[in-house]
């Protein structure tokens, strides 16, 4: 069963602050509000109506009493931001209104939803592989486009991607997080579940920083997970997750785990490489993408993909031979089992705000190279906090899988407060 995760605290923090907007109400003579459609931590967003051209908005109201310097400061830089962007798949920001201690952003308005909502209620995307296709490239030109403006958004997932014509087109909202920074220093920005293990804050990036347009390609790597099996691959990209850890140890484990395409899951590889330096490019994700036939891995899909590797065999091998990189990850892993339940087998929205690759043919040597830099880089950050295979949980994980395999469904998460 499917649930929406949500921490409370920091919105019940400033839930003061909100002037709330009743029905009827009129923002400096332009806009007449309908109704209110949800309630962020710095202010609550409203359906709106143009008195004048009877165009409907979403009217985010941001209040400007009682904040710090840093609270003005996002404030101001996610309307600098979002100003100068206009794409056909980024959310317009039609105006900015000053009325009552307010800052109120006009913003197009969506009435299908969030992509979340798109893929785990409405089910538009599981096995139809050319929208998968199609939405996916959307993102990425989108991605792309901000970064080419210096914006850089840090808070990637399906709750902040709105879906218009059923499903076919996607638009990016809420750069409530976004930077014009391209190295950053405030780690933990953006959701658990989405975020890369460099902005977490490691040994590495703790005086260095962390570039925020890799961090991004991470965010959209989890995202192509999500559109393609309606899972997230794990709930934090770091050692304390078991199904990380499992992924570090073996590359090829959310083939293994996840309804995903062996076209997708070399993909993914790409995407989830440790180290930012050697994650795949925007335009090298784009064509490959493009070219990827299967996304879901269904029945028909594992007998095409079968029927193509059978005949390829005699030509590459299927497995090639172990390299320095993956006996690195293994010795890191110590051999991993199946993850606790909680991780990996259900897609759980991640909290508003939260702080908590396929090339067709990829070389095995550039991916393992890749990984041996992420094994060695997490170990490093972890090497005081974490033994793995003195803690109890490694010995809870071995006992567990002698006993018997552990179960992939997840225990139920907090479902959303009203």
């Amino acid at each position: 069963m499917i649930h929406k995760q949500q921490q409370q605290q920091q919105h019940n923090n400033h839930h003061h602050r909100h002037t709330t907007l009743m029905p009827g109400s009129i923002v400096h003579d332009e806009i007449q509000i309908i109704k209110t459609l949800g309630v962020g931590a710095y202010g609550k967003v409203y359906l709106g109506q143009d008195l004048k051209t009877k165009q409907r908005y979403a009217v985010k109201a941001l209040q400007q009493r009682q904040l710090d310097d840093h609270q003005r400061a996002l404030q101001r830089n996610e309307m600098i931001l979002h100003s100068k962007l206009i794409h056909p798949n980024v959310i317009r920001l039609e105006r900015i209104i000053k009325h009552n201690e307010c800052v109120h952003m006009v913003l197009e308005h969506c009435a299908e939803g969030d992509l979340f909502s798109a893929i785990t209620e409405r089910n538009l995307y599981h096995g139809n592989h050319a929208l998968i296709r199609q939405v996916f490239l959307q993102l990425i030109d989108a991605v792309q486009y901000c970064h080419q403006q210096h914006v850089y958004h840090r808070d990637l997932k399906p709750e902040n991607i709105l879906v218009f014509d059923n499903g076919r087109t996607l638009k990016i909202a809420d750069f409530g997080l976004a930077t014009s920074q391209a190295i950053a220093k405030d780690f933990g920005c953006g959701s658990t579940f989405y975020f890369s293990p460099e902005c977490q804050g490691d040994d590495v990036h703790l005086s260095n920083g962390y570039a925020t347009a890799p961090n991004d390609i991470w965010s959209l790597g989890v995202i192509l997970v999500n559109l393609a099996a309606s899972r997230n691959p794990w709930r934090q990209a770091c050692l304390d997750d078991d199904t990380f850890r499992a992924y570090l140890a073996d590359r090829d484990y959310l083939l293994k785990v996840l309804p995903i395409s062996r076209e997708l899951n070399g993909i993914i590889k790409r995407i989830f490489c440790i180290d930012p330096k050697r994650r795949i490019s925007l335009e090298e994700l784009r064509e490959s993408i493009l070219h990827c036939k299967y996304f879901t891995r269904t029945s028909q899909v594992e007998r095409a993909e079968t029927n193509t590797s059978c005949k390829l065999q005699n030509i590459f091998p299927l497995t090639p031979p172990t390299t320095p990189g993956e006996a690195a990850n293994e010795r890191l892993a110590g051999g991993f089992f199946p993850p606790t339940p909680g991780s990996c087998s259900s897609f759980i929205s991640s909290s508003e705000h939260d702080n908590g690759g396929h090339e067709l043919a990829t070389p095995a040597a550039s991916n393992s190279s890749c990984q041996d830099h992420c094994v060695s880089k997490l170990a490093t950050c972890s090497s005081q906090r974490l033994d793995i295979r003195s803690t109890s949980l490694w010995k809870a994980l071995q006992q567990q899988h002698q006993q018997s395999p552990m179960p992939l469904s997840t225990s139920p998460s907090p479902p959303i407060s009203p």
